[in-house]
């Protein structure tokens, strides 16, 4: 039997009576649960977007609300039956109406202002998005779109709802036609839009509070534009605004000279790093000539340093090995043991393979990496082998 759908025609109910027609016990993996159909209901089940109302049935807690064609299921934490009083989570059904609703508006604004077609749209937790069709969205086309969708906010237009066949929808201008055949609803918002929706919205366009643009990213042939309407957009404002507080209160500034603050740090930071690294690299040269000078001529007329270093930054090592591996007839065999990172590397006039020399010492003691013929770098899987890994390198270079 049909279930009557209350949200079609009153999303505002808050409470409903409805009796039971049927309730099944489901055994799961958790805990056991019950599947209850009734002859009406105000729940919203999870479709086109949308996530499902939560509430109460009685003293039945609603975990889950399925569409399953002309049936509405309600997820039960418990067995009732008779009447029963349902009650909607309304602070969370509202919000899915601000959100709903704003959207609605929203991809209206981007098609007929900007050409943007909305492909798909979700209802998250915390945010919202659209995935949009068309040219990439500038930086001021997302302003523009903000501006004029909260607009027609502002002017509190009505939304209403609006049942008639596919074709008659199309005769008054609905924004994304249905192949659908018999009665379909539609949501209209006064001036703007009419487009097919099965969803819960707001009855004016003020009572959306006011929409937010955030983040456009690319999602393979489309834009995914997030968004957010109503309650959430005082909540990230104030979260926004906190972030912006606790960064100046670190920088020793106002909040409003946080930014202007960062891009010095910033420029501090990396100016820093470029002399780190070049006082680093010019002490690794220092070094690296040290220890060739230091180490013997094997009788293959090689100067052959094995090093397991411990104890000493991983970025210094990376400097170290490759610049010891720079002098003629020299060959560098470098772990770090703490991390098991490992380097081979050959000077001019040594003539070996430092890549094959990798490859076939992992292929000993386990680990992962590549190169070339002159340098090769890799991670052994156990840093303890970092010992081995040296002395069986050293055994085949000879």
């Amino acid at each position: 039997m049909t279930t009557k759908r209350i949200y079609y025609d009153d999303a505002f109910a808050r409470e409903f009576i409805g009796e039971v027609r049927s309730c099944e016990e489901i055994t799961g993996e958790d805990a056991t649960k019950w599947r209850v159909v009734l002859d009406r209901t105000a729940f919203y089940p999870t479709s086109g977007g949308q996530p499902n109302d939560l509430g109460t049935q009685g003293e039945a807690r609603v975990l889950d609300v399925v569409d399953e064609g002309d049936e509405i299921v309600h997820v039960v934490d418990r067995a009732v039956q008779g009447s029963v009083a349902g009650k909607i989570d309304w602070a969370r059904r509202f919000d899915h109406m601000q959100q709903h609703t704003g959207q609605h508006l929203l991809s209206a604004v981007l098609m007929k202002e900007f050409g943007l077609e909305t492909v798909s749209f979700h209802l998250g937790e915390e945010i919202c998005t659209i995935d949009l069709r068309g040219l990439e969205p500038s930086a001021e086309t997302l302003v523009a779109a903000e501006q004029a969708a909260n607009a027609v906010v502002f002017e509190d237009r009505p939304v209403s709802v609006k049942y008639g066949t596919a074709e008659e929808l199309r005769a008054l201008g609905v924004r994304k036609e249905v192949d659908r055949d018999g009665v379909l609803r539609a949501i209209e918002i006064e001036g703007v839009e009419l487009q097919p929706c099965g969803g819960t919205h707001v009855a004016r366009t003020g009572q959306i509070g006011m929409i937010q643009l955030r983040r456009c990213t690319k999602i393979r042939q489309d834009w995914r534009l997030e968004f957010l309407c109503g309650e959430r957009v005082a909540k990230a404002a104030r979260a926004d605004y906190e972030t912006r507080r606790a960064v100046a209160e670190k920088l020793k500034c106002s909040p409003e000279e946080a930014l202007s603050m960062v891009d010095k740090t910033v420029g501090e930071r990396d100016a820093s790093f470029r002399l780190a690294k070049a006082r680093g690299e010019r002490l690794a040269d220092l070094e690296a000539e040290k220890i060739v000078r230091e180490t013997a001529v094997d009788a293959s007329g090689l100067k052959i340093v094995e090093h397991v270093f411990e104890g000493i930054e991983a970025s210094y090592v990376l400097l170290l090995a490759p610049a010891i591996a720079t002098h003629e007839k020299t060959v560098a065999l470098v772990a770090r043991r703490e991390c098991g990172h490992i380097f081979f590397g050959q000077g001019p006039g040594v003539g070996k393979d430092m890549n094959a020399l990798l490859k076939k010492v992992l292929g000993v003691v386990g680990g992962k990496g590549g190169g070339t013929k002159d340098f090769a770098r890799g991670a052994l899987a156990d840093p303890a082998t970092a010992q081995r890994a040296i002395e069986i390198a050293r055994a085949e270079v000879g």
